[in-house]
Parts: C-alpha cells; structure tokens; sequence
C-alpha cells in the first residue's frame, strides 16, 4: 500500500483545513488509518484513528478534528477546524491491514505498517 497525504499549508488562528492520504496498491476499506503528526523537536504524536465502525481521537484535537473515509476513493480524510497555533506540525497518515486494533494500541505509531510522506500544517497566530 503506497499513501499520498496532501491538503497542508499556513492557515491563521482560527481557520480550516481538510487533509487526504489517498492509498494505492490495495483497497484500505478494511484497514485501520490513522493520523499522527510531529513538531519540530517533538516525538511524532497520535491525532486520531478509524478502525471498524469506530474512530478515537487524541484529548488535544477532541471536537476540533473529524476523520473521515471516502473508499469509492480509497482515501481517508483529516478535516481541522479552530486551529490553534500548537497544531503546527508535519502531518502523517498511516495504515495497518488489521481491522480490529484495540484502541490503546491503534494510538501508537509502531503499530502501523505502511506511511505517507506529511505534509505540513503551519498555523499562525
């Protein structure tokens, strides 16, 4: 599975962006998908995932964020609303074939096989 992550760039304080990861190579209707992203001088972190019927999502981007699929595009989305300056960040997609991750585990970075390239999100303030 090859994933493509678009949809950054420099946003105010307040503002909007939609990002994609679109996969190729296999049909990800199945897969968990997951959003991670990383600051400069920080650890990559969790965003958010969808697995199953369900999606979890990381306290810091909780009714700010929505994870979406779209499969008839093979592509997973990552809308962001009231972005703060602090989601600045390169923002990766990442894929596993496993349907059922249990959540604890669908938050870790190690857990997932197949990764797209970031893209990067500046929020100014």
């Amino acid at each position: 599975v090859q994933l493509q992550a678009s949809g950054g760039g420099l946003v105010q304080a307040g503002g909007s962006l939609r990002l994609s990861c679109a996969a190729s190579g296999r049909t990800i209707s199945t897969y968990t998908l997951a959003w991670f992203r990383q600051a400069p001088g920080k650890e990559r972190e969790f965003v958010g995932v969808t697995r199953g019927g369900g999606i979890n999502y990381a306290d810091s981007v909780k009714g700010r964020f929505t994870i979406s699929r779209e499969n008839a595009k093979n592509t997973v989305y990552l809308q962001m609303n009231s972005l703060k300056p602090e989601d600045t960040a390169v923002y990766y997609c990442a894929a596993d074939r496993r349907y059922g991750i249990i959540w604890s585990r669908a938050r870790e970075s190690d857990e997932y096989d197949y990764w797209g390239q970031g893209t990067q999100v500046t929020v100014s303030s």
